[in-house]
């Protein structure tokens, strides 16, 4: 039997979801897979070939014939688009515009889903992103359900623009977040919400660090009642 558990980390944006979910993964030995990464992936491609965001019919095909892959390189996860090393470029503020926007349309979610499923449905992988334990893996081992004050949020999200030279005052930054939450919880295809059988981990007064090990433990007690 495959003891190797599928976690899945849902959250809003600024619950830390890829720093614990990387670091839950190394302590574990597992695969970290970032969904919003591949959704990065085709907005970048959507931005990059003047494909209009407010047309589904066009980010649909775009979708459909982008290549993504998720590699494991040194230590962290590369994105390959087409055969391009773009992990950087995704994260840029654009980037992640075109990304909220383009992961609601349905012809983008499906092959998206379909290529996280193909990913994971061995086990021993930690995904993370806002749809994984109710549409991707609604029969994931362990579901988590991270989050934290908008504020805090806000905050984690400020120091990243920071670290990356584009700083943001923090008011425009809060408000950034409120309209992603609003986005996220109200789109009509694959809502942000809490599987029912998720464990809600609130780390607005934990690290990283903190958080990671809190799921680990988690994950250990969920490993051993299956064994056994």
């Amino acid at each position: 039997m495959n003891d190797k558990l599928i976690i899945a980390i849902d959250g809003p944006v600024g619950s830390g979801k890829s720093t614990v979910a990387r670091r839950v993964a190394e302590m574990l030995g597992y695969t970290h897979l970032d969904s919003g990464a591949m959704y990065r992936a085709v907005g970048l491609k959507a931005l990059r070939c003047g494909v209009p965001l407010d047309s589904p019919e066009r980010l649909s095909e775009l979708a459909e014939g982008a290549h993504i892959d998720l590699a494991p390189r040194e230590g962290k996860l590369s994105v390959i688009l087409d055969g391009e090393d773009v992990t950087e470029a995704i994260r840029a503020p654009e980037v992640s515009h075109a990304a909220s926007v383009v992961a609601i349309v349905p012809g983008v979610r499906h092959p998206m889903v379909a290529e996280q499923r193909r990913a994971g449905e061995q086990g021993g992988v930690v995904m993370e992103g806002r749809d994984i334990g109710s549409v991707v893996f609604p029969h994931a081992d362990l579901k988590i359900f991270l989050d934290a004050s908008p504020e805090v949020r806000a905050g984690r999200r400020q120091r990243e623009l920071e670290e990356k030279g584009e700083p943001m005052e923090f008011e425009k930054v809060l408000e950034e977040v409120h309209q992603r939450d609003r986005r996220d919880r109200e789109r009509e295809m694959s809502p942000l919400v809490r599987a029912e059988d998720a464990v809600v981990v609130d780390n607005t007064a934990m690290d990283a660090e903190e958080t990671a090990r809190a799921i680990v433990m988690l994950a250990k007690e969920k490993a051993s009642a299956v064994a056994g």
